[in-house]
């Protein structure tokens, strides 16, 4: 069974500064339909001024990935880290016990344009902890690369403390990957940018799609470039 999310029907605030889109409740924007997927809590969609970003904040007991599309966002956090985010690289923050944190866009003159998202971890108490790392682009284009998993560095991938994996692809009109669906396992599919087709049912940038009961899912590309995440759920 696949249930598409609407990239039109998110939940949608712009602060100036801020344009962001919720495809789950989140802040002010809140549907009891749609409070998140198996464990993933978060995705949202974010356009930052530049100049502008998120002030020091705390989380905990979260794990949370940042994906960016277009432009750079620089994280400091209370762990001593600090870091410049780019397209092609992956960054995961274990909040576990507590960790603040702020993000802010990099470029004096360019908007950042980013995915973020936040997966329940499998306990509570973790050890702060925080991974960044570059995915080549030939290990995405026309193929399904591993980004985060439980088994982090022993695959290329940074580390989730969940039973989760996610998977990103790039993919040319007409291109194709598969994906098969263990048994008592479900996925959801979120387009970050161009088209697709994924099982006869056609999607396009910010639409997502909540997967129960597929042995295969297969993904061609219909627009010129697309860019796709998928995430593997138990």
């Amino acid at each position: 069974m696949i249930q598409v999310r609407k990239g039109s029907d998110r939940g949608h605030a712009n602060h100036g500064w801020l344009d962001t889109h919720h495809t789950f409740s989140f802040a002010n924007y809140y549907d009891p339909g749609f409070m998140g997927f198996r464990s993933l809590r978060v995705i949202n969609e974010d356009f930052v001024k530049p100049g502008y970003g998120f002030p020091t904040h705390p989380h905990n007991d979260m794990e949370i990935i940042t994906y960016v599309l277009e432009g750079s966002l620089e994280h400091k956090d209370s762990m001593g880290t600090g870091s410049v985010i780019r397209p092609g690289e992956v960054q995961k923050m274990s909040a576990g016990t507590g960790v603040r944190h702020s993000e802010f866009n990099h470029s004096e003159d360019e908007p950042v344009h980013l995915y973020q998202i936040w997966i329940l971890p499998e306990k509570s108490g973790i050890k702060p902890n925080y991974e960044q790392k570059a995915i080549p682009a030939d290990e995405k284009k026309g193929k399904l690369r591993l980004v985060a998993s439980p088994s982090g560095n022993g695959n290329g991938a940074v580390k989730l403390y969940q039973d989760a994996e996610l998977f990103t692809t790039e993919l040319g009109q007409g291109e194709s990957v598969e994906h098969a669906i263990a048994p008592e396992r479900y996925a959801w599919i979120q387009v970050a940018r161009g088209a697709v087709n994924l099982n006869g049912h056609e999607l396009k940038a910010g639409d997502g799609a909540a997967v129960s009961q597929e042995k295969l899912l297969t993904l061609s590309g219909t627009a010129e470039k697309s860019e796709v995440l998928l995430f593997d759920l138990a």
